[in-house]
């Protein structure tokens, strides 16, 4: 079976839970990319931040882009795989928890990030993917 070391993707760029939403945003459209995880001064993460937190938690609830990043980042709950964890694994993780990125610790460390298209890239691991995509993107309703 192929390791999640063998495909995350390893330098990834991480924000401090002080900056700003704007300087995260700013990071994330600079990478291209949908999240960033969220590091203490101590390096050790305390969350991650996505587009969707800043669209739904900033911008839709009237803050401002000078907003901390710590009131507007997933926290609670955060789901984390590891390097030795194998493909089949992460897909069954990441479709079970409703999750699209995957960040990979090793001893405390962020060292990594798989996301759904890590996942699909891998021609054997197609399946595992769309199994892990149809169960994330299953409609809900809307809340009232």
């Amino acid at each position: 079976m192929t390791q999640l070391r063998n495909i995350m993707t390893q330098n990834v760029m991480t924000v401090n839970e002080t900056q700003s939403v704007q300087e995260a945003a700013g990071i994330m459209s600079q990478y291209n990319v949908g999240a960033v995880p969220v590091v203490s001064s101590g390096g050790q993460m305390v969350g991650i931040l996505t587009d969707r937190d800043i669209t739904l938690r900033t911008t839709a609830q009237g803050q401002n882009a000078q907003t901390p990043i710590s009131e507007v980042m997933t926290a609670q709950q955060m789901v984390k795989g590891t390097p030795e964890m194998d493909v089949d694994q992460a897909a069954q993780l990441m479709s079970q928890q409703q999750i699209r990125r995957l960040p990979i610790e090793e001893n405390g460390q962020l060292v990594g990030m798989v996301a759904l298209g890590d996942l699909a890239v891998q021609n054997q691991h197609a399946d595992e993917a769309g199994q892990a995509l149809a169960s994330i993107s299953t409609p809900s309703s809307p809340q009232q």
